[in-house]
């Protein structure tokens, strides 16, 4: 029974690992292609559905680290995710002020270079136990450039939202209400850009170790 449920697990991972992989390999296409044809103004609609659908599929991964399907911490899962979540639906999707940022092209590119590396060398392992040496060097080497270009775009297009958010009454509760509670979008995207002060660096230096730890086990393998 066991080695029947380990074969199911394996055959889900894989099968979701080559599924989001394939859901950011067309945002890049489509990121590339609109940037090279029409200008970085027009990006986030070429890239709006597919982005959506392989940034929400992350949810799974924080739902796998739960019931320990995988051994990734919720710790460096949920931020991670939640800010991304948070950029996706909360800035760019609520306010379309914010699309035809200059941004957005980065954000995204950053993003789906990451995440394809990523998901291909996860797909890898739990199709054939093992990643190449050069997937595995991809793997934890690239966010030395792409998460401070990706953090920056995040960082960038909350703060560029701000003037928006401030001006809308979108996702806020106002008193009186029966439940005595009130809620401020635009304090609230103040405080997200207040945590990505202390937690970029904080995630970067998360990553930094498990880099070092990753590459010195495949040189003694």
């Amino acid at each position: 029974m066991a080695g029947f449920l380990s074969v199911l697990k394996r055959i889900y991972l894989t099968l979701y690992n080559w599924t989001v992989f394939t859901g950011w390999a067309q945002v890049l296409y489509f990121a590339v292609k609109t940037l090279k044809e029409s200008g970085h103004e027009n990006v986030y609609s070429a890239v709006e559905r597919p982005l959506q659908l392989a940034q929400t599929a992350a949810v799974m991964e924080i739902l796998h680290g739960l019931i320990g399907l995988v051994r990734s911490p919720i710790s460096a899962t949920l931020p991670q995710i939640g800010s991304r979540l948070y950029v996706t639906w909360g800035i760019l999707w609520s306010f379309p002020e914010t699309q035809s940022h200059v941004l957005v092209s980065s954000l995204v590119i950053s993003w789906s270079i990451t995440e394809i590396i990523r998901y291909s060398f996860f797909g890898m392992k739990e199709a054939f136990g093992s990643a190449p040496s050069w997937l595995l060097w991809l793997r934890y080497s690239t966010f030395l450039l792409l998460y401070p270009s990706g953090i920056t775009s995040e960082v960038g297009l909350i703060y560029t939202a701000i003037p928006f958010i401030k001006n809308s009454d979108k996702y806020c509760i106002r008193m009186p209400n029966k439940w005595n509670f009130s809620f401020d979008y635009f304090y609230a995207a103040i405080i997200a850009l207040g945590i990505y002060v202390p937690g970029s660096p904080h995630m970067y230096q998360y990553m930094l170790g498990q880099r070092k730890k990753a590459l010195s086990k495949s040189k003694k393998a």
